[in-house]
Formats: structure tokens, sequence, C-alpha cells
């Protein structure tokens, strides 16, 4: 793995209002591997916001969630099993203005997918949230893609940021869709490393961070060499490797 040249940005809210927001993309398999090192990864990082895939559906769910988000310093504030897997975390500095949980059309055979969807303030910086897993199967990820734009124009919000597991790299005709509206965040300002999965051996970027026109990227990518990150603890968290980015998002 190679490392982080520089830190990113650390989160703060400007004289005019606008608001410099650390958004971390991350799928956490369900939790299934070693929680503290995943906390440690989470806490380094020292998000503003989580965009968490495969959190908790089952018994217990909710209390194993709570758990992580104490455990990372941030609270839970939407998603889990009532969106079939998409959750969002947040820190304490974010004013929270509605939370939607969305579950998606289901194909038979298939899993459910859903989105974890918020409003949230920084500041006076205000920005709509999403957090999603989109399906392995081609078509109905694409139909997936088209039900996420929708979703963000629906928001009502101008500035967004959205993120996950696409389960596509970047030349897939998803993706290129998501990226036709939004800004690719490693695209626009590439930082860090550029390969989630697999954190053994990375070589395909399927997780990433989005944010509208507006918003300007600071830079985002895999936090290798994150004061706190250790390659160990990301080898040893979860079966992908995360996402954060730094975002500077403007007054409302």
């Amino acid at each position: 793995m190679a490392n982080a040249t520089e830190l990113l940005p650390g989160s703060r809210t400007e004289d005019d209002g606008s608001a410099v927001v650390r958004v971390l993309s991350y799928n956490i398999r369900s939790l299934r591997d070693d929680t503290a090192a995943l906390a440690r990864v989470i806490g380094a990082c020292a998000p503003d916001l989580v965009l968490v895939q495969e959190a908790p559906r089952f018994f217990r769910w909710r209390k194993k969630l709570a758990r992580l988000a104490a455990a990372s310093g941030l609270v839970v504030l939407t998603g889990g099993a009532t969106a079939a897997g998409p959750a969002i975390l947040c820190s304490l500095r974010a004013t929270v203005e509605r939370t939607e949980d969305v579950l998606l059309p289901l194909t038979p055979g298939l899993h459910r997918r859903g989105f974890a969807t918020a409003v949230v303030r920084f500041g006076g910086a205000r920005l709509g949230v999403l957090s999603c897993h989109l399906s392995l199967q081609s078509d109905e990820r694409y139909v997936q893609g088209g039900l996420l734009l929708d979703r963000i124009a629906a928001m009502g919000v101008e500035h967004v940021v959205a993120g996950g597991d696409l389960n596509e790299r970047p030349g897939g005709r998803t993706f290129r869709r998501l990226a036709e509206g939004l800004q690719d965040c490693w695209e626009t300002a590439p930082w860090g490393g550029e390969h989630t999965s697999t954190p053994a051996d990375p070589r395909r970027r399927i997780d990433a961070v989005f944010a509208s026109p507006g918003i300007e990227v600071l830079g985002c990518g895999v936090p290798l060499g994150t004061p706190g990150v250790s390659e160990e603890d990301l080898r040893a968290a979860t079966d992908h490797l995360p996402v954060l980015a730094a975002l500077r998002v403007p007054a409302a």
C-alpha cells in the first residue's frame, strides 16, 4: 500500500458560514471482522459523517451499530436494517434537519437494497447526505443509479454528498452515470490511495464518494498514512478499504 503524502484539512466552520466537512465511506461487512480495528480506523479519520454499507441488519442490530458509533466517537444518524444495510453515522458537530431510509424495489432472487439519507447542517452549510450499496447485478445496479440521482434531486438541497459501495469500477456504466451529474471526488482531487478492494491486495476502485458541483473537493482517497490508521487495522477491520473526503460546503 502507498502512503498519503499529506494530511487532509481538518473539520472547521469558516467566518462566512461555509464548512469543511470530512466524509468517510466504509463497507463494514456486518461487523463480522475485527470491530476494535474498525473503530480505530474510523476514529483516526476524524469524520463528521460516515456513510456505512453492510451495517448489521439482524439480531440486536441497533445496539451493535450504536456500539460501533460510540467506540468511534460518533452517533448513529439513520439507517441499518431499515435501509437494508446502508447507514449514516455523524459527529456531534452536525445539526440534523431530517432523515429518511428508503427501500428500493426488490428483484426476485437478489438481495434487498436501500438508501440511508439525511439533511444536516454544519455552521451555515446545509448538506444532503446519501449512503448506498448498489447491486451486484449490472442491470439492477444501473436502475439503482438512476434512483439515487432521483432521490438526491428530490431532497431539495443545493449541496449533496453521496457515497458507498458501487460494486463497479469507474469505467462501468452506472459509475459513469453518477459521475456525469456529480463530482467523483477521487477524480476531482485525488489523495491517499485509489483502490478499495481488497485490503490485502487492493486493485479495484469500487467504493466512492460523490459531491454536487457547488462543493469544493479538497482531497479524497483511501486514508493511507493517516496518523492512527495502520495497514494492520485496515486489513483486519473489514473486506473493503475506506474512502475519506474533505469537502468545503458553501453556506446556504
